[in-house]
C-alpha cells in the first residue's frame, strides 16, 4: 500500500485515458491529475464532417462531438474556440458554440474561401452578413474573434493571391467595427501578410497567427507586432527545425491548439519523444465512442502539444507553463473573464515565496 501513491505519481510516463462510467480508481486518479492543468484549445474545426462520422464522403460512424468533448474536459481543457472558415461555416460554428457554455467561436472567411465574397455578385452584402452574424454572436457571448482569415499561398489553386489579399484586408473592417481580436492564418505568405498587418495594425486590438509553421524569420516578423501571439499545434512540431523555431517563441506570446481534426502529432514527428499523455485509439471502421479515432485529431490531444512545447523549451513546471498559456489566451479572447490577481502575478512575478 505504501508504494501505491509513489507509483501513481509516475502516471505521466504512460498515461492512458479513456472516459468510461466504469473507470478504475487508477483511471480516476489519472483524470484528476490531468485536470489540474488548465488549457484552452484555440482552434477546433467542429464543423468538419469527420466529427459527424463522415470521411471522404462515407459515413463511418455516428456523430460524436459529445464524446469528444467529454474527453477534452477530462483532460483539463477548460474552453474551446470553434473556428469558422466561411459565412455558412461560421453560422454552424455559432450554433455548435451555443450547445455548451465552454464553447466559443470565430466568424470570418478563410483565405482559400475568399472567392465566396464575389461569387454571389455582391461582396458588400456578403460582408454585411458576416458583420451581422458577428454582432449576433457577440450578443450571445459566443463570438470571440474575427477569422479564420489571412493568406495561404500554398493553396492558390483554391483562391488567387490578389483576391486573398483584398478580402483579408476587408476583414479588418469587421474587427474594427466589432472591437474583436483577429484569428489569423499565414501559410507561405509572410511578407504580404505582415505588410497587410502593418497597414491595419491600428484597426484591431490583438490577434493570434494560428497553426504556425513558418521560419525563425517569419516568427520574428510576427513577434515584432506587440499584440500578436503565435498558435502552435502538431503541424508546428514536425521537424527538428520546427522545434527550434518554436523554442524561440516567448511563452508569454504563445497559445496552443489542435486545429483538429487535422494537425495531430504523429509518431514520425520530431517532438513525439516529449509526448507523455496518450489515449487508446481505434480505426474509424471499428469505431468505439470510448476511444479516439486513429488518425483524427481532437481537443483532448492539445495536452500533447503542451507537453511537446514544454519539452523542447526545457520547461519542467507544466502546471505553471499551462497557466501562462491560459492567461495569454484569456488576455486576447476572454478579457472579461481574466483573473486579475493571477494576471498580476504572471506579469510581475509571484512575491509570495520571497
Amino acid at each position: 500500500m505504501n508504494q501505491t501513491p509513489f507509483n501513481l505519481l509516475k502516471w505521466e510516463k504512460t498515461s492512458y485515458v479513456c472516459p468510461n462510467p466504469k473507470w478504475s480508481i487508477f483511471q480516476l486518479f489519472l483524470s484528476s491529475a490531468m485536470a489540474k492543468v488548465r488549457m484552452i484549445d484555440i482552434a477546433v474545426n467542429f464543423t468538419d464532417g469527420m466529427f459527424k462520422g463522415i470521411y471522404n464522403g462515407k459515413q463511418c460512424h455516428v456523430s460524436d462531438i459529445a464524446s469528444v468533448l467529454s474527453r477534452a474536459w477530462s483532460a483539463g481543457v477548460d474552453r474551446i474556440i470553434v473556428t469558422g472558415g466561411s459565412l455558412e461555416e461560421s453560422k454552424e460554428a455559432l450554433a455548435i458554440a451555443e450547445t455548451d457554455g465552454r464553447l466559443f467561436c470565430t466568424v470570418g472567411v478563410h483565405p482559400t474561401r475568399c472567392k465566396e465574397f464575389e461569387e454571389n455578385g455582391d461582396p458588400e452584402k456578403h460582408f454585411q452578413a458576416l458583420l451581422s452574424l458577428a454582432k449576433e454572436g457577440i450578443e450571445k457571448g459566443k463570438v470571440v474573434a474575427i477569422g479564420e482569415c489571412g493568406l495561404d499561398y500554398d493553396r492558390l489553386h483554391f483562391c488567387p493571391a490578389e483576391i486573398q489579399k483584398k478580402y483579408f484586408e476587408k476583414q479588418f473592417e469587421l474587427a474594427y467595427t466589432t472591437k474583436l481580436p483577429m484569428f489569423l492564418h499565414m501559410r507561405a505568405a509572410a511578407e504580404d501578410f505582415c505588410e497587410i498587418l502593418e497597414k491595419n495594425k491600428f484597426r484591431f486590438s490583438a490577434g493570434v497567427t494560428h497553426s504556425f509553421t513558418g521560419s525563425a524569420e517569419d516568427r520574428d516578423k510576427l513577434l515584432s507586432f506587440s499584440d500578436m501571439y503565435i498558435g502552435v499545434n502538431g503541424c508546428s512540431l514536425k521537424t527538428t527545425e520546427n522545434l527550434e523555431v518554436v523554442r524561440g517563441i516567448p511563452m508569454e506570446r504563445m497559445m496552443i491548439e489542435t486545429d483538429s481534426p487535422y494537425c495531430e502529432i504523429k509518431n514520425t514527428h520530431a517532438g513525439i519523444s516529449f509526448v507523455k499523455s496518450v489515449w487508446p485509439s481505434k480505426k474509424k471502421e471499428k469505431y468505439d465512442q470510448e476511444c479516439i479515432v486513429k488518425g483524427r485529431n481532437e481537443p483532448c490531444l492539445v495536452r500533447q502539444v503542451l507537453e511537446v512545447v514544454a519539452g523542447c523549451k526545457g520547461v519542467l513546471d507544466l502546471d505553471q507553463f499551462s497557466r501562462t498559456l491560459y492567461h495569454n489566451t484569456c488576455r486576447v479572447f476572454f478579457p472579461h473573464d481574466l483573473d486579475s490577481a493571477a494576471d498580476a502575478i504572471l506579469a510581475g512575478g509571484d512575491d509570495s515565496n520571497k
